[in-house]
């Protein structure tokens, strides 16, 4: 590929992951502003019961679309001497969970469905609302302008990123560097990290791991190992909310990443394991194998 043309598809990615990041923050401020103080009393109403504490982590982050709004609240929660640090832990291990919501939602929307025709028209039904005096009523106006944005962020990586064949350069060097075992795996798990530690979103990571694999850039498995570096880097996050924190709130953001470390060790340990098991219900529920066809990856 010529230097302009790979210039180009360099800012064109950029670009297109500057709208999704753009999108899914107005999505997350708009949702937050609808909830108010709301979600505090949620959390503090049943916090002081861990299962409690980790579903209502789950469910609050599977409706506002950002692990990473959470777990800065819950440091500042924490902070402000609000929640204990056992039931902060609780609600941040619930938000890994509800974080998965977001890949859900990209997967079907952005790779099942034709969704694109109507995005336009949504945008087109949000403006009327953003104008109104209503803070309320700009706030939903804000969550679909910003759900648009997404969507044509994934839309324009996805047209961004060239199908590759399988003789293709891209695709033997990529082969190359899958053939090494355990350092493949920690190569592209370590390349999840780093991404996500720039771009600080791993929802948005995730999102573009799908289309590289989808276009045939990455195989599966490398795919799934950078989806783990990614669970690490988004712990970036609430690490720096805790730099001006006490010390409670600082030993949950440790405890946050210590919680994403140890739980990509140990999917590590049994990676061929898992990836076969997610490769069979894939088979099962789409009837393809994402081993043998890319549209069945995401």
């Amino acid at each position: 590929m010529p230097l302009t043309d790979t210039i180009i598809l360099v800012f064109t990615i950029l670009g297109s992951l500057a709208l999704f990041l753009y999108g899914m923050k107005l999505m997350s401020e708009s949702l937050q502003r609808l909830s108010g103080d709301r979600l505090r009393t949620i959390f503090a109403s049943i916090a002081s019961n861990p299962v409690r504490a980790i579903i209502s982590g789950t469910i609050v982050t599977g409706i506002i679309q950002s692990s990473s709004a959470v777990t800065v609240m819950l440091v500042s929660f924490v902070n402000a001497g609000l929640f204990t640090l056992s039931q902060a832990l609780g609600i941040m291990m619930g938000a890994n969970i509800g974080t998965t919501v977001t890949a859900w939602l990209v997967t079907y929307f952005g790779f099942h469905l034709e969704f694109s025709v109507i995005l336009l028209p949504l945008a087109g039904l949000s403006l009327p609302l953003l104008f109104l005096r209503s803070t309320r009523n700009k706030a939903v106006g804000e969550f679909i302008l910003g759900f648009v944005m997404l969507f044509l962020g994934l839309q324009f990586m996805k047209n961004a990123l060239p199908e590759v064949t399988a003789d293709s350069a891209m695709v033997t060097y990529i082969s190359g560097l899958s053939d090494n075992g355990t350092l493949s795996l920690l190569l592209f798990t370590g390349i999840g990290l780093a991404i996500t530690l720039i771009i600080q979103s791993s929802s948005a990571t995730i999102a573009l791991t799908m289309v590289m694999c989808h276009n045939g850039w990455i195989s599966y498995d490398a795919a799934a190992a950078m989806v783990l570096g990614e669970n690490i880097g988004t712990t970036i996050t609430a690490n720096i909310a805790a730099i001006v924190a006490n010390r409670a709130a600082r030993r949950l953001a440790v405890g946050h990443s210590l919680f994403n470390i140890f739980g990509v060790i140990w999917m590590l340990a049994f990676f061929s394991f898992f990836t076969s098991l997610s490769a069979k219900t894939a088979e099962l529920i789409t009837g393809s194998s994402p081993y043998s066809n890319a549209e069945a990856v995401p």
